[in-house]
């Protein structure tokens, strides 16, 4: 069952290694470049040979019968009278999985990825896209660990090598032979 809710996250992802959210800012052939979503709005080159990344509208939580999506979890927790502390205990967390995410199978959903769920949800929950609805025809991030890189090109030859010469020199005409 689908809970109702109106957040905006496409585009915002999880780097494996890399603490906190960004938002996809580009794509290039190699990768992504990304923004952090803290004040200090940190920059990164996501290559995608060697980053995972996890769009968080794609995510899901392990379920006794369906995986729970991220998405309806963040929902459940904006509608929550209060979030404990990502420091609390482990029966702590669990006691309010229990009230968000009442599916959830106890032995794969580990007091780390609770502690991670409600760091990205207090990051989150300040930010205008957090109440926005998704737009229709954003671009989605996949997830990178699926993704081919593309074969290497050859490097670029010096600009003097292939540029084009302004106009050819006319041929030279052929030496007159002195007369004997």
């Amino acid at each position: 069952m689908r809970y109702a809710h109106k957040m905006n996250l496409q585009g915002i992802v999880s780097v494996s290694g890399k603490p906190g959210l960004w938002k996809a800012l580009a794509q290039n052939k190699t990768g992504f470049i990304l923004e952090s979503l803290d004040e200090k709005k940190t920059k990164l080159v996501a290559n995608l040979s060697t980053a995972k990344l996890a769009a968080l509208d794609e995510i899901t939580i392990f379920g006794y019968e369906d995986d729970i999506k991220l998405t309806d979890v963040l929902a459940k927790m904006k509608a929550a009278s209060s979030i404990p502390d990502t420091k609390a205990d482990g029966n702590k967390l669990r006691q309010f999985f229990r009230e968000v995410a009442s599916d959830h199978d106890e032995e794969k959903v580990y007091a780390s990825d609770m502690k991670k769920i409600i760091s990205w949800f207090n990051i989150l929950k300040e930010l205008p896209l957090f109440n926005e609805a998704p737009a229709k025809a954003a671009p989605v991030v996949e997830e990178a660990a699926v993704a081919e890189p593309e074969p290497a090109k050859p490097a670029a030859k010096k600009a003097k090598e292939t540029a084009p010469a302004a106009e050819p020199k006319a041929a030279k005409a052929p030496k007159k032979k002195k007369a004997e």
